[in-house]
Order: C-alpha cells, then sequence, then structure tokens
C-alpha cells in the first residue's frame, strides 16, 4: 500500500485507525512491538544500526534521543545481545511512525526506506493475520 490508498486521511467510523481504498479493513498503525517477530527486518535493522561509525547515527543516538541515559547506553554495549534489539525492547510501546521520525531526525534514509517498506507491505499482511486470530 502506498500514499495513494489512503483515503485522503480519513478513519473508520467504529475506529481512530487509518482506512484503505482497497480494503474495508480498519489497520491499527504499528509499534515497534509489532515489528518484532519480523527475523528478517530485525535482522536488517541490526545491520544498519548497530555498527559504530564517528560520522554515521547508530542504535546510541536513537537511544539517547528517547531518553536513554549514558550509564544504560554503556550498559547495553557491554551486552552480548544486540544493542539495537535492546533499544527496539525497550521501546516496543513506540510506534513505527516515531522511529521513522528518528530516523529522518538523524538523516538515517537507509533504514527509513526498509521501515516505510515493511509499513507498506509486511504490516497490513501482519496485522490481517493478527486481527483474524482475535
Amino acid at each position: 500500500m502506498n500514499q495513494r490508498d489512503v483515503k485522503d486521511s480519513k478513519s473508520c467510523t467504529d475506529c481512530s485507525e487509518t482506512t484503505y481504498k482497497n480494503s474495508s479493513l480498519c489497520i491499527s498503525p504499528p509499534c515497534i512491538g509489532d515489528l518484532m517477530n519480523d527475523e528478517d527486518l530485525l535482522y536488517t535493522l541490526k545491520l544498519k544500526l548497530d555498527p559504530y561509525h564517528p560520522t554515521i547515527k547508530n542504535w546510541r543516538n536513537f537511544a539517547s534521543k528517547w531518553g536513554m541515559t549514558y550509564d544504560e547506553l554503556c550498559f547495553l554495549e557491554q551486552k552480548q545481545q544486540s544493542p539495537t534489539l535492546e533499544f527496539l525492547l525497550r521501546n516496543s510501546e513506540q510506534t513505527v511512525a516515531q522511529l521513522i521520525d528518528l530516523c529522518k531526525f538523524y538523516k538515517r534514509v537507509d533504514v527509513l526506506k526498509v521501515l516505510e517498506t515493511w509499513v507498506e507491505k509486511e504490516w497490513p499482511k501482519q496485522w490481517h493475520t493478527k486481527s483474524n486470530k482475535a
């Protein structure tokens, strides 16, 4: 789905989520917790955000912007688990749109494109499956 599939920013009558032209479903905006089940996406995000580079913003900048303290950042760097994964887990209630805004803020177009593709293509499939189980 892309922007032209969205009906002029109108909402469903019985929910506050966006209605899409090609569907009568209300699709809720995804939270970071919703993308945690997509192993391929997580792998890509870790590849892009875990490495340290002096001129490229990474997980550390994102986490700091969202209020993680210096001590917490240092602690996460020492853990065996991916610091990006830990950052995402700690912020699982935030929306993917907020994460996309961070990508824009830090000019991480590579990560932005990955997330936007996931929201447009994978999230509607996951949401449909998730809503059918409910």
